[in-house]
């Protein structure tokens, strides 16, 4: 029996994504899909002094950025950066298998870190 390997496909934005495009990926993805939520040098582009980025758009990217973070410490995504050039990453999250004892929802996660806050 032949047991091939089955390449990575990362998905890849068009556009900017935003915090609430990225949790509805995160809501929908299968173990093992992948998506580049940015790609540049997060740290510097969402710092004022090094952004080119205007600052609705920076903000969005920190809060992404965030999202994206949290999404990893709870155990629904991986988080792997790629370089693709000097000072140049794609940041990649990585759909893992949705907790077992996870009963609730991924919205029902937000709106639990939103009253907390």
């Amino acid at each position: 029996m032949f047991m091939g390997t089955t390449p990575f496909i990362t998905v890849r934005a068009r556009r900017p994504l935003t915090e609430i495009e990225f949790c509805a990926w995160v809501a929908q993805a299968v173990p093992g899909d992948r998506l580049e939520y940015h790609r540049g040098f997060l740290v510097l582009d969402i710092v004022p002094m090094f952004a080119r980025l205007p600052d609705q758009q920076r903000a969005e990217l920190a809060r992404l950025g965030s999202r994206a973070f949290w999404a990893a410490e709870q155990g629904l995504v991986h988080l792997v950066q790629e370089r693709t050039g000097p000072d140049q990453f794609a940041y990649i999250a990585v759909a893992r298998p949705k907790p077992k004892a996870a009963a609730v929802s991924l919205s029902a996660l937000l709106l639990a870190e939103q009253e907390a806050a």
